[in-house]
Order: C-alpha cells, then sequence, then structure tokens
C-alpha cells in the first residue's frame, strides 16, 4: 500500500512537471498545478485501491495516471489569442 501511494505521488509529480514544462503559459500557477497533480493521482490510486482491493498493482498506477491527468486538465486555461479576440457586434444594436 505504501509503495502504490508513493508511487501514485511520483506518477502525478511528473505528470505535473511535464504538463507546465509543454505548455507554461496555459497553467494558472505553477505551484498549483505542482500540487494538484500528485494530489490527483494519490486520490485516484487510493479511490482506485479501495474499490479493487490489494493485489491489482498496475491497475491502481493506470487509474492514477488518468485521474492525475484529468484534473490538471481541469486548470488549463484557453491559449491567449482566444482570449483577446472581440466579439462581434449584436444585430439590431447601434455602436458608438
Amino acid at each position: 500500500m505504501i509503495w502504490e501511494a508513493l508511487g501514485a505521488l511520483l506518477i502525478g509529480f511528473v505528470i505535473a512537471l511535464c504538463a507546465t514544462r509543454w505548455l507554461p503559459d496555459r497553467f494558472p500557477s505553477r505551484i498549483l498545478t505542482l500540487a494538484t497533480g500528485p494530489v490527483a493521482a494519490l486520490l485516484g490510486a487510493l479511490l482506485t485501491r479501495s474499490i479493487l482491493g490489494p493485489g491489482y498493482p498496475v491497475q491502481v498506477m493506470v487509474a492514477s495516471v488518468a485521474v492525475g491527468a484529468a484534473l490538471l486538465s481541469v486548470l488549463v486555461r484557453p491559449p491567449h489569442r482566444r482570449l483577446r479576440r472581440p466579439a462581434p457586434p449584436l444585430k439590431g444594436h447601434r455602436t458608438a
């Protein structure tokens, strides 16, 4: 159990580190990202272990990767070029 938890923490940290290196401008804060990855992976590992029980270390690690990546994807912001595009004018309204 302890090795699965440590492995999940390590996997989550690696996922978060890779995410901040590949897309540094898409995450709001590096510290938040590096903290969310291990916690999310540990949550996925503990949830999977409580469902499957002992004896499934590969499935626990796969679930920790999946949950860690899924929860890190919640932090991703859209690219800057999409944020700066002005909205089209509404039909029937005059612009000043």
